[in-house]
């Protein structure tokens, strides 16, 4: 029996959640966007009506307010989205227990075996949608295909475009209907892959689908492979559940206010990106053995910064022995330009119910206790409720990001 494997899609999931909200603004063009006084005015989600006037996500909001003057726009809410997001979720589970969410408003489904029950795979399709509108009045997408590839490029390719907002690619009409598509319509296939491509003659999927995927391996190893098993509709991932549980790398990483010139003003931000990195740590139970931070600069035409990474002696989820390693990887290759962007990252992670002691380090054990009171403060309190001093100069932005979810207020 073929697998039946759903993706699920909202359309415009943030505006649909603000129209729901506000019944004034059902037909009005609207634009969820970050505050542009604090540099975060990007489009991060624009209804149908504000799509029609040209506004994609993405775009900067000056941008999108010039093609659609009218437009109303709304400021993120985060935690608004994330509950409505949970509750889609709970409706999914309705169907079947093989529920992948793929970000906060894509979730693979696995319903093969619901069709006794709830029938056909578009009675299915049918069904969810009509739920998800009872429940939260956001429009779904469904694409069906027999692996989460065909689901995805189902979903994409299609059913966004389709009246009833259901496609079921099936691979015997890969040829007719994938194919002739441009090569960037592909999952997996960003800007560069497609010039990449582009460069050696494949301009369609089915350009694709048909090179000798040899070709494709000596040209970029195992990725080529799988581009070729993508357009050909091969994909051997099963819908999981427990896809999300197991960490390889804990990372966080912000878009500063203003260009931050200073090694003392970086530093700040830095130890607190430490400190949300090591404490997410220690409520997993790991513990990381390499660090790694990235640098952007704030020249957006000229390109500067870095990324590197290193290994500790052994493995820590202590915030001043992280920032030990990253302020040292600073030092040595930050050229002194403005900077826009960091980012930390803890990597090689081990569970933190074994730790290995130093007959030179009396005070580990300490250091280690003392991160769990902060975090049990933290978690009763508020996240504001125990900082380090530095977070209260002017740089420091951990009161700020105390209000964000994903970057974006709640």
């Amino acid at each position: 029996m073929k697998k039946i494997i759903f993706l699920v899609d909202m359309q415009s999931f943030y505006a649909s959640v603000e129209k729901a909200r506000d019944i004034r603004l059902t037909n009005k063009p609207i634009i969820v966007a970050g505050d542009p006084k604090r540099r975060s005015g990007i489009v991060l989600a624009a209804c149908p009506l504000a799509k029609q006037r040209g506004v994609k996500n993405a775009d900067r909001l000056w941008e999108a307010q010039k093609k659609c003057p009218e437009a109303v726009i709304v400021p993120p809410r985060m935690e608004d989205y994330v509950k409505v997001a949970t509750g889609i979720t709970a409706i999914l589970e309705n169907f079947t227990p093989l529920v992948e969410p793929y970000s906060i408003d894509e979730q693979f489904m696995d319903v093969t075996g619901s069709q006794k029950l709830f029938g056909s795979p578009y009675d299915i399709a049918e069904m969810i949608k009509a739920a998800i509108w009872e429940r939260y009045q956001v429009r779904a997408r469904v694409g069906i295909g027999e692996n989460k590839v065909l689901a995805k490029m189902a979903c994409d390719n299609f059913a966004k475009k389709s009246k009833s907002g259901i496609f079921w690619l099936k691979k015997d009409n890969l040829e007719e209907q994938l194919w002739p598509l441009p090569v960037g319509s592909m999952f997996g296939v960003g800007s560069r892959m497609e010039q990449h491509l582009r460069n050696i003659a494949i301009r369609t999927i089915g350009h694709l689908a048909t090179c000798p995927v040899e070709r494709l391996k000596r040209r970029w190893g195992i990725n080529g492979h799988v581009l070729w098993m993508t357009a050909n509709g091969i994909d051997y991932s099963p819908v999981s559940i427990h896809s999300h549980e197991s960490q390889k790398a804990i990372g966080h990483g912000m878009t500063l206010p203003c260009d931050y010139t200073t090694r003392q003003d970086i530093q700040v931000v830095l130890l607190e990106l430490c400190e949300e990195v090591c404490s997410r740590a220690r409520r997993s139970h790991v513990m990381g053995k390499t660090v790694s931070l990235s640098v952007s600069g704030a020249n957006y035409e000229l390109r500067t910064g870095f990324h590197r990474q290193t290994t500790m002696p052994v493995a820590t989820n202590v915030t001043m022995e992280m920032y030990k390693y990253i302020i040292k990887l600073f030092d040595s290759f930050w050229d002194g330009l403005p900077v826009r962007r960091l980012g930390v990252t803890l990597d090689k992670l081990q569970t933190d119910r074994v730790i290995q002691l130093s007959l030179f380090e009396e005070n580990r054990d300490r250091l280690l206790k003392i991160g769990s009171t902060m975090d049990s403060i933290k978690g009763r309190y508020g996240e504001t409720a125990i900082l380090r001093a530095s977070s209260l100069l002017p740089s420091g932005q951990a009161r700020e990001r105390a209000n964000k979810i994903g970057g974006h207020y709640k």
